[in-house]
């Protein structure tokens, strides 16, 4: 079952769309937004599998809410409108799927066709960017449900190990909302031969692959989306796959691994920034960088402040730089973080630790 979110300013079209959506054996509607800024807030509640989108509604048009969501919060998304002229341009911009609104000549019955058709379509792009997820916990939910959903601390996934000293360099990056393009940006900037990176950047499965494919393209590093026993090389960076805890062990002959966990969430994401940063702090210890960058919520303060107690060196994401000031903010409070960092400056800080220059 495929959930999705409805974006509409019309309640008729909505109604209209949830009602032939819902006929869909494979496709279930989980919830409803009347614009832009409801929509995320949406989207962040239910985590759906598939937004549609209309094109012209109030506070923010559908082609700018696209863009910042494949920007942002790359995930799936259809655009439903009576705007037949933008069909091809929203392909450019992440849409994967146009469905034109039935002008007042056409039935009913035809257009939940048309939306049967093109969802149908999609389910084998679907199957690649989601995955099968249990039925959305709902805002009147039973005692055992909200359990379920608690915040489930790192402690429950990965034990953290007594304090360890030396041993070979590795930077582990953790960001959220926000990150894509941040993360472009700090790639961009860095030089080959650097101790080998961890990234765990909060994204959708079947996402990962192109973008670790993108900042492939847009650095001197070489980055792959990680795969189990991967072994750590100087020069090479590992994105956290979009539906597995990334981690790392130490192999033979003195040499670092990755290790993947499908496991529950914690701090309600997998892949989790906590569970990447307490890993390091396991294997690497005082030899670690661990750099925080923007994102919503709290994940990864708890293993930072590990890792900065244990003698790692630790950097933030300064405010004024951040799309979202919410993780970097948590691990400052904590005081898990030695340097707070604006954007533009974190290359420069993780070549500098690469050399021996800050610790």
């Amino acid at each position: 079952m495929y959930t999705v979110l409805i974006i509409d300013d019309s309640a008729s079209m909505r109604r209209i769309i949830k009602d032939m959506i819902n006929s869909i054996e494979e496709f279930e509607v989980i919830a409803d937004a009347v614009d832009a800024y409801d929509a995320r807030e949406k989207i962040k509640e239910y985590e759906p599998d598939l937004v549609t989108i209309d094109i012209n509604m109030p506070k923010m048009n559908g082609v700018t809410f696209l863009r910042n969501l494949m920007r942002l919060h790359p995930m799936p998304a259809v655009v439903i409108s009576g705007e037949s002229v933008r069909g091809n341009d929203i392909f450019d911009d992440g849409a994967v799927g146009f469905i034109n609104k039935p002008d007042r000549g056409e039935s009913m019955i035809s257009f939940a066709s048309r939306i049967k058709d093109n969802l149908l379509n999609l389910t084998f792009l679907l199957k690649r960017y989601t995955l099968k997820k249990p039925k959305p916990i709902k805002k009147v939910v039973s005692s055992k449900a909200k359990d379920l959903d608690r915040k489930v601390h790192p402690d429950e996934v990965i034990k953290s190990m007594p304090a360890r000293l030396g041993g070979k360099r590795v930077i582990a990056i953790g960001s959220s909302t926000g990150g894509v393009e941040s993360l472009l940006k700090v790639f961009k900037d860095l030089t080959a031969n650097l101790p080998p990176i961890l990234i765990t950047q909060h994204i959708p499965y079947g996402f990962s692959k192109s973008f670790a494919d993108r900042l492939n393209s847009n650095s001197e590093v070489i980055v792959h989306e990680a795969k189990d026993g991967m072994v750590l090389e100087n020069g090479h960076a590992y994105l956290a796959p979009g539906n597995m805890h990334l981690t790392i062990e130490k192999g033979t002959a003195g040499v670092y691994k990755t290790k993947l966990l499908d496991t529950i969430k914690v701090s309600h994401h997998r892949p989790s920034v906590d569970v990447l940063f307490r890993s390091v702090n396991n294997v690497v210890g005082s030899s670690a960088m661990a750099v925080m960058m923007t994102g919503m919520g709290d994940d990864g303060s708890i293993a930072m402040k590990e890792l900065h107690d244990n003698g790692a060196y630790t950097i933030a994401q300064n405010q004024e730089s951040c799309v979202v000031f919410g993780m970097p903010a948590k691990a400052i409070q904590k005081g898990a973080v030695k340097d707070i960092v604006h954007l533009d400056d974190i290359a420069k800080y993780i070549i500098d630790f690469s050399k021996g220059r800050v610790k």
